[in-house]
């Protein structure tokens, strides 16, 4: 079965040679330093329109060289639209026309996506240990530092660890009502083990994240083009959708593919609000290979409707609920006090975004009290 986390590192740099593939690697790596002399767009500005070129990218189709070039062109893109005094609401086609034929390939929109951010943004120190936070580190950065690595090398290291969770949560989905009580046991108790240590990694954000940082240095370079005021009207990519504007949603959590798929597995059930869109919209900024994952087991699973067989699997399905409760609490915890606390004081820095809504687009204290409420009310 797949999971959601590479089994194998992304790349970390192209093994296709080309000089405009050179030119985004180094232009890439020079964003923290560039960005800070407000260096962008006059780098991006003065290249001809095919100076950044992926076309050599598509001789070979190697999907990690791909979703490198994404990586790449998704961080140079949102500090082109994100790094001056006010947002640019026209990316030049020297982004974005690269950007719109690497996202039409691998079935995401042409938008800094979570897995851009973290699940193809990241590499081993030391190639002979395995992941943790002491052994990851990041391809692409914007302005980097201790705060923003740590904020994605947290995410990462919780997609590696919830692997165990999500091959047991596909396991139990294929159980029925011929299946013995000690093999959904077995199941449920490794979804609880893998979600135990979710929970340890999401705990350790504020040691080396500190919420003015985030709020202010971090975030601001990660919002989309949808629902966000400072981009009423969208973003025109340059030669690209008939010159048309573009509403896409920023880069958040809400679009790991972890939660949605245990919510599918352990049967739990979203209310249909306003928010609901929402939910499935994210769907389209996650690899469609987890999409599919996703939509099957939401389809197959009847785990639900087994537990009450037991009250062994009563308390073990219970079990996995309440670890899913702590992470939407933390997740709660966390926009608390990392954006709507930072939002209500005053600083000569400016506002870091849109203090109501978050990265994607939504009223996102509501949403994550809603999800924490609702998966603690499913206990059986």
């Amino acid at each position: 079965m797949n999971t959601f986390f590479p089994k194998t590192p992304p790349l970390k740099s192209f093994k296709t040679k080309s000089k405009s593939l050179n030119l985004l690697s180094n232009i890439a790596s020079s964003l923290p330093k560039i960005l800070l002399t407000d260096k962008v767009q006059p780098t991006i500005d003065r290249l001809n329109k095919d100076a950044l070129s992926v076309n050599k990218l598509f001789t070979n189709k190697n999907i990690k060289e791909i979703n490198l070039a994404m990586s790449h062109l998704s961080f140079i893109a949102h500090a082109y639209i994100w790094g001056g005094i006010k947002p640019n609401s026209v990316l030049p086609e020297v982004i974005s026309k690269p950007w719109v034929k690497v996202s039409n390939y691998i079935g995401r929109p042409p938008i800094l996506s979570y897995a851009s951010y973290c699940l193809d943004n990241w590499y081993k120190i030391d190639n002979n240990q395995p992941i943790s936070l002491d052994n990851v580190a990041l391809i692409n950065n914007f302005l980097g530092g201790v705060d923003e690595d740590w904020f994605v090398t947290i995410h990462v290291c919780i997609e590696d660890a919830a692997t165990d969770a999500i091959i047991a949560a596909n396991n139990l989905s294929k159980l029925n009502e011929n299946s013995k009580v000690r093999e959904f046991s077995l199941e449920l108790k490794k979804i609880i083990k893998s979600l135990k240590n979710v929970n340890e990694i999401f705990s350790k954000m504020p040691d080396k994240c500190d919420p003015y940082i985030y709020y202010h240095r971090v975030r601001p370079y990660i919002f989309g083009t949808k629902n966000n005021p400072d981009l009423k009207n969208g973003l025109i990519y340059e030669n690209q959708f008939d010159n048309k504007p573009q509403f896409f949603r920023g880069e958040t959590g809400a679009q790991s593919s972890i939660i949605p798929f245990l919510d599918g597995a352990l049967g739990i059930k979203h209310s249909n609000d306003n928010l609901r869109p929402y939910l499935n919209e994210m769907r389209d900024y996650m690899p469609p290979t987890h999409r599919k994952m996703i939509d099957d087991i939401e389809k197959r699973s009847k785990v639900k409707t087994y537990i009450n067989k037991s009250k062994k699997l009563v308390k073990e399905y219970n079990h996995c609920l309440e670890e899913i409760r702590q992470f939407r609490a933390q997740h709660l915890e966390y926009a608390a006090s990392y954006i709507h606390k930072q939002s209500q004081i005053k600083n000569p820095f400016g506002t870091g975004g849109s203090t109501i809504r978050g990265t994607g687009g939504t009223p996102f204290m509501k949403y994550l009290k809603k999800h924490r409420d609702e998966t603690d009310k499913q206990k059986v």
